[in-house]
């Protein structure tokens, strides 16, 4: 079979067929860092990943991009609001340039923790002012731009294929949402591609250009770094849904607009996270971050592996109970694991329960990564194999642990790590928090001890307290 892949710009499944033979261009868009990611956030990183895995598993040489986007840009979609970057330093009481390094360093530490492989290539917006500039200088020769008192503004009407990424109805805009939208601009969707700073004011961002000081629009970033590293047209973009009917429509318009060229060959977005059934928001305290669950004792893989066990394209609903299950799930793959390492037998049944849930990993993901298929693959194969435990008949462990493993490479549950059974030898930072917990543990300072247990837990260890001291060991699961 072949990778067949959702793509939102035709509105069906399409086999994969690369650009350039076996090298794919993705391009994935990164968070805004001006507080922490949450987890609607990383239900789209954790897809990118998955993504990403699976072309390489596929034999594709796999070029990832992600955008930091550590520039200032406005609350609101429609060019107007409050700077993101500067609300968070007035928040904290730093500047825009320490929280966007801040928040940039967090993101890294939760994609750690979600074991999430880095990006080949991670651009920050700031780094590139001048490619922003650059671009939008070939739309302003082109024609597709027009000047306000407070940006330089794209044209859409002068681009005649704009929306069909999200199929907007542009001509069914009122004259009430254009005046909400801003009275200078010329239709609705027109949007900012360089805004002008307020006179008399200084912001902590801003840049010089050819039209003036300021900086650039919201959407902009995203088109000049990916075709910088990618080319002016490239294999796969991904997001959220949220972004297809504002961000990724505008990417689409000012690239092509600009270079006269298909921007995007394929897009990729997944669904919203709901959260108990609804939506998640600050609001109603529901919007929570990888700290707020390794607070509540749960293993980053447990949250990983909730993702996985609901389709991309489809909306999940995050609720404590069911994170849990998913932790427990998670452990039942750990403890079959670590029963396959103790076996050592050879049997038909191990090679075709091996050769049946490879089939079915592949055949699964073939077809736009279907996951929860196979997650139930994974969970019928454990059950064939204790129903061979429990008639006594021989298992080859090796062949078996060797097949889930190879299957972890796309899963990314970082299995081998939580079923060795060889001792944990921990790294330096880890050991410190060990000890330290301990010296708070004997001063009856239970408080702190319970701090860095989470903190060992954010890590990826938990620690057993024994008569013989602790125990450490690499976290699979929710902790006690």
């Amino acid at each position: 079979m072949s990778l067949v892949l959702y793509n939102t710009l035709t509105r069906q499944k399409e086999t994969f067929v690369p650009l350039h033979k076996n090298d794919v261009g993705l391009y994935t868009c990164g968070p805004t860092v001006y507080d922490f990611v949450h987890i609607g956030n990383l239900r789209a990183f954790v897809f990118d990943d998955l993504l990403r895995r699976y072309l390489a598993y596929r034999g594709y040489h796999v070029t990832h991009v992600m955008n930091i986007t550590d520039v200032g840009h406005l609350v609101s979609e429609a060019d107007t609001g409050e700077d993101k970057m500067e609300k968070g330093a007035r928040r904290e009481g730093k500047s825009a340039w320490e929280i966007a390094e801040s928040y940039t360093n967090a993101f890294l530490e939760d994609s750690k923790a979600l074991n999430l492989l880095a990006p080949d290539i991670m651009p920050r917006a700031t780094a590139h002012i001048p490619d922003q500039i650059a671009l939008i200088q070939r739309l302003e020769e082109k024609g597709y731009t027009y000047r306000t008192s407070d940006g330089v503004y794209f044209d859409t009407s002068r681009f005649p294929h704009y929306g069909r990424l999200g199929h907007l109805n542009i001509e069914g805009q009122s004259s009430d949402v254009r005046k909400r939208m801003g009275g200078e601009k010329r239709q609705p969707a027109d949007f900012a591609l360089w805004k002008f700073s307020p006179t008399g004011a200084t912001r902590q961002m801003e840049w010089g250009s050819p039209w003036g000081k300021g900086f650039p629009g919201w959407h902009i970033e995203c088109s000049a770094m990916s075709m910088r590293y990618l080319g002016e047209t490239f294999d796969i973009h991904c997001g959220g849904v949220d972004h297809i009917p504002v961000h990724h429509t505008n990417e689409i318009a000012q690239s092509e607009a600009a270079t006269g060229k298909p921007f995007v060959r394929t897009w990729c977005h997944n669904e919203f996270l709901l959260v108990d059934g609804g939506k998640m928001a600050k609001s109603l305290g529901n919007t929570y971050t990888l700290r707020d669950i390794i607070a509540r004792g749960f293993s980053p893989m447990a949250l990983r592996y909730l993702f996985l066990g609901a389709h991309y394209r489809s909306k999940l609903n995050f609720t404590w109970q069911a994170l849990g299950d998913a932790g427990r799930a998670l452990d039942s793959i750990v403890d079959l694991l670590r029963l396959l390492l103790d076996r050592s037998g050879e049997s038909s049944e191990s090679v075709g329960i091996s050769r049946s849930l490879t089939e079915r990993f592949t055949e699964a993901l073939d077809d736009d990564l279907n996951t929860p298929e196979v997650l139930a693959a994974i969970h019928t194969a454990i059950a064939e194999i204790y129903r061979l435990e429990e008639r006594h008949q021989p298992i080859d462990g090796r062949l078996l642990s060797a097949a889930f493993f190879d299957l972890d490479k796309v899963l990314g549950l970082n299995l081998a790590a939580t079923t060795s059974t060889s001792p944990v030898l921990l790294p330096e930072a880890i050991r410190a928090l060990v000890e330290a917990r301990e010296r708070a543990r004997t001063a009856q300072d239970f408080a702190t001890a319970d701090q860095l247990r989470r903190e060992l837990l954010r890590h990826g260890f938990t620690v057993d307290d024994t008569a013989e001291g602790p125990k450490v060991k690499r976290s699979s699961h929710q902790s006690d």
